[in-house]
């Protein structure tokens, strides 16, 4: 699917979300400590919940949080029912210049997608609410059930989508912050441009093509 040595143009970029456009790591921490809490559950200190941010939930409720398959489904309810009461503003804190950079792109005329481990729910509503739902041609991320909520699982669907539209895949990149962006997206042979400003640290950047440190280092990069 790419060259050898990817490089601009490219014909089509896939997003992140969480991490990579806006922080939402407050949001998210406050339901996974009022879900823990109505499980009954010890709530770890904040900076141990960040890693829930970024990989499916449901595997941050078995793998940190220790919770058996059914405890994990049980506590995916009631994190999804918080997330759906609380509204976008609450996970639509923006990265300094990334709604510029999203939107500059689209004006540039090269095709957009999300893929996210956010369900597709809430990813479409936070990007309404931050009017830049229409810059991308697909928007994709977690089926509500988490059937789909593998990174890899999640880019196969927008990819999918993509095709449908005929969107030229021939150079295609991801721009993320985490492993399970450059390993998800590794998994269909497209490479990843690694955000620094999101909650992955520096030793899950192996694989990718490119580190950026700021959003003009990633405007650079794209356009």
């Amino acid at each position: 699917m790419t060259q050898q040595n990817p490089s601009k143009p490219w014909s089509c970029i896939l997003f992140d979300l969480d991490g990579t456009i806006t922080d939402s790591a407050p949001g998210i921490i406050g339901r996974l400590s009022r879900t823990l809490q109505a499980m009954g559950r010890p709530v770890p200190l904040p900076a141990e919940l960040v890693a829930f941010v970024g990989p499916p939930i449901l595997d941050g409720f078995r793998d940190v949080a220790s919770m058996n398959e059914a405890e994990a489904r049980e506590a995916l309810v009631v994190y999804r029912g918080l997330a759906a009461s609380e509204g976008p503003q609450d996970d639509s804190r923006v990265y300094p210049g990334m709604i510029g950079l999203v939107r500059a792109l689209h004006a540039a005329g090269i095709p957009l997608a999300i893929a996210t481990s956010k369900s597709e729910t809430q990813a479409l509503r936070i990007l309404e609410h931050l009017e830049v739902a229409d810059c991308f041609e697909v928007i994709c991320g977690s089926s509500e059930d988490e059937t789909r909520s593998a990174k890899a699982d999640v880019v196969e669907e927008a990819l999918r989508r993509l095709r449908e539209q005929s969107i030229d895949l021939t150079n295609i990149v991801m721009v993320g912050d985490r492993e399970h962006d450059i390993i998800g997206a590794a998994a269909h042979g497209v490479p990843v441009i690694m955000v620094e400003w999101g909650y992955g640290s520096p030793a899950e950047s192996v694989g990718a093509i490119a580190v950026v440190h700021s959003v003009d280092q990633l405007r650079t990069s794209l356009l």
